[in-house]
C-alpha cells in the first residue's frame, strides 16, 4: 500500500462523508439560512439579491477578494441566461465555488503523485493553538495504520509542553519520537530526526517546529536553517512544508498564511477545527488567495477525523 493509499480508502467510506457533513454543520446552518432569507419574496436573482449574497459570503469569512470573484461570475451567468430563478441560486453558487477551487488547485490531494523518496519528510509550521500537534499526531496515526514506519521530530524546543505533547502523541499512536532538551537548537533536532529516519528505514519523518509569530526575519532564518540541515541528510527535504491553520479564527487564519508563506516555501495547508466553527468559508478564501493546495481538513476530534480535502465533496456537503 502506498504512502497515502490509506487516505484514499478512508475518503471513500460513508463514515468519512458523514464526518464531513457533521463537521460542516455550523457553517452550513449560518450560510444556507442566510441565503434562504435573502431570496424570500424574490422571483429572480437581481442586484439586491447579489448585494445580500456578497454580504453573506464576506461574513462567512470567504474574504472580500474571493467574494467579489464569485459575485462577478454569478453576475455573468445571470447576464448570459437573462433570467435566473432564485430557486437556482444554490446550484449556481455551488457550481461557481467549485469552478473557482478547481482553477486554484488542479487536482485533489488523493490524485497527486508523491515522491518515492524514503523517508518522505514533512515539516509542519503554524502558530501555537491552531491544532498543529494534534494534526501531527492524527497524521502519524493514519500513516502508521496504513503500514508505514513513521518518526516524529520534536523541534519546537522553545516550549517544554510542545516536546511533551509530541512525546505523548508518539506513545499514543505507537511511533518513535526524536527529541532533545528544552532550548536545544531546533535544526539539530530536525537533523537528528531525518538521520534517524534514514538509518531506521522509516517511510515518513514529520518535523514539528516552533509555533511563534515572532518577527518575519527571525522566522525565515530559523525555518531556513531547519530546511538546510535536513537537506544535507536527504536531498530535496523537506518534501512537504505543511502550514496548519485554525479555521475558527477566520480572517486571522488568512493573515497567518500571509506571514508563513512569506517566511518559507509552504506547499500544503491543513485547516483544523472546522467542526467547531461557522467560518468554514475561510477554506474557500485561503485556497483562492494563496493558490496553495488545502490538503487536510479537521472535522472532529477522532483520530480518523483528519481528512484529505476534496473540493467537490466539501462544496457538495456545504450545500446539502
Amino acid at each position: 500500500m502506498g504512502l497515502f493509499d490509506f487516505f484514499k480508502k478512508k475518503q471513500e467510506t460513508p463514515e468519512a462523508q458523514e464526518a464531513l457533513d457533521k463537521g460542516l454543520e455550523k457553517t452550513k446552518a449560518g450560510f444556507l439560512s442566510k441565503i434562504t432569507k435573502a431570496v424570500i419574496g424574490k422571483a429572480t436573482v437581481d442586484e439586491e439579491v447579489l448585494d445580500e449574497l456578497e454580504e453573506i459570503l464576506v461574513t462567512s469569512d470567504v474574504g472580500v477578494t474571493t467574494t467579489l470573484k464569485i459575485i462577478e461570475r454569478i453576475e455573468a451567468r445571470v447576464a448570459r441566461d437573462k433570467y435566473v430563478n432564485t430557486a437556482e441560486l444554490h446550484v449556481l453558487l455551488r457550481e461557481e465555488i467549485q469552478a473557482l477551487l478547481a482553477e486554484n488547485n488542479s487536482s485533489d490531494f488523493q490524485q497527486f503523485e508523491y515522491s518515492n523518496q524514503k523517508p518522505y519528510v514533512i515539516m509542519v509550521v503554524g502558530v501555537n493553538g491552531v491544532g498543529k500537534t494534534t494534526t501531527i499526531g492524527k497524521l502519524a496515526h493514519q500513516l502508521r495504520a496504513s503500514g508505514n514506519k513513521v518518526v516524529l521530530g520534536a523541534a519546537d524546543t522553545f516550549r517544554a509542553a510542545a516536546v511533551d505533547q509530541i512525546k505523548l502523541w508518539g506513545e499514543r499512536v505507537g511511533v518513535r519520537v526524536v527529541s532533545q532538551a528544552m532550548g536545544s537548537d531546533p535544526a539539530s533536532v530536525a537533523f537528528d530526526t531525518v538521520k534517524s529516519a534514514v538509518s531506521n528505514g522509516d517511510d515518513v519523518a514529520i518535523i514539528d517546529t516552533a509555533g511563534r509569530l515572532h518577527n518575519k526575519v527571525a522566522l525565515m532564518n530559523e525555518l531556513g536553517k531547519i530546511k538546510k540541515v535536513m537537506e544535507k541528510v536527504v536531498p530535496g527535504a523537506p518534501h512537504e512544508i505543511l502550514l496548519v491553520l485554525d479555521a475558527s479564527t477566520g480572517q486571522n487564519a488568512i493573515e497567518q498564511c500571509k506571514q508563513f508563506t512569506q517566511a518559507t516555501d509552504v506547499n500544503a495547508l491543513a485547516l483544523t477545527k472546522l467542526d467547531g466553527t461557522a467560518k468554514g468559508g475561510v477554506v474557500i478564501g485561503i485556497s483562492d488567495q494563496f493558490k496553495i493546495p488545502v490538503k487536510y481538513i479537521g472535522v472532529g476530534e477522532k483520530m480518523d477525523d483528519l481528512q484529505l480535502f476534496n473540493k467537490k465533496d466539501f462544496v457538495d456537503s456545504l450545500f446539502k
